[in-house]
């Protein structure tokens, strides 16, 4: 048992239940005086663009909404959440273009940088992503103007990679014709045909080592990136 001095518990329980009362409302009722005041120092901003207004104004100086129609303001207003979203198509849009050299990426860019820029413009400050929607149009514009130049590049590269190897055949098969001439030309002249192509090749002085009848490229056996093989025949007698 304690002793209370003479006093009633129930006093000491009036005593310390108007104390823990008074430290509790105390503190809230500071807290509360403080938000309020903080608050009724806060400008009044137009609910539309978030700009700061006089507060008896009628009509918003920055974006000419009537702040006296009777209408709520917008659900994403940034007065009302706070931020600005960014939009998804700018976000899109920056995305394809940066990938502007495959087809169809270049044109989705283009296509969601004008839709964005247009959702930006009617959404009165609520969206954001200016920035993001034109270096997506930028890229897309860009892959726009190159991808002609592919198209035309990838027609015309095959048919001149054709053309090229056409004319390297022609140019060996010519070379082929020419090796046969000479070796007729070489079997009049020493009677019998040369025992290897470089017989056929030029030298100091035309003999049946070097009897210069063909250029020295084709009697080295290449010609325009062709290989051209000489076997003499069984009855080849070498020099007559």
């Amino acid at each position: 048992m304690f002793d209370n001095g003479g006093r009633s518990d129930n006093g000491s329980f009036c005593a310390l239940y108007v104390i823990l009362l008074a430290g509790y409302i105390s503190p809230s009722v500071i807290c509360n005086h403080w938000v309020i005041h903080e608050w009724e120092e806060l400008p009044k901003r137009c609910p539309y663009c978030a700009e700061t207004i006089q507060d008896d104004a009628q009509l918003c100086p920055h974006c000419s909404t009537n702040l006296a129609a009777p209408s709520a303001a917008p659900a994403n207003s940034p007065s009302v959440n706070g931020y600005v979203r960014t939009s998804g198509k700018a976000v899109a849009s920056l995305i394809c273009g940066v990938f502007f050299f495959v087809l169809p990426s270049a044109i989705v860019a283009v296509v969601l940088g004008h839709l964005s820029l247009s959702d930006i413009r009617r959404s009165v400050g609520r969206l954001g992503g200016r920035g993001l929607a034109i270096t997506g149009l930028v890229f897309g514009y860009l892959g726009l103007s190159v991808l002609p130049v592919l198209i035309i590049a990838a027609i015309a590269i095959p048919n001149l990679l054709r053309a090229k190897i056409a004319a390297n055949e022609a140019s060996a098969l010519g070379a082929v014709r020419t090796v046969s001439a000479a070796c007729l030309a070489y079997a009049a002249q020493y009677k019998s045909f040369p025992l290897a192509l470089s017989d056929l090749g030029p030298g100091a002085q035309p003999s049946a080592r070097s009897a210069d009848l063909v250029p020295d490229g084709v009697a080295s056996g290449h010609k325009s990136g062709y290989v051209l093989t000489y076997e003499p025949g069984s009855d080849a007698d070498g020099i007559g």
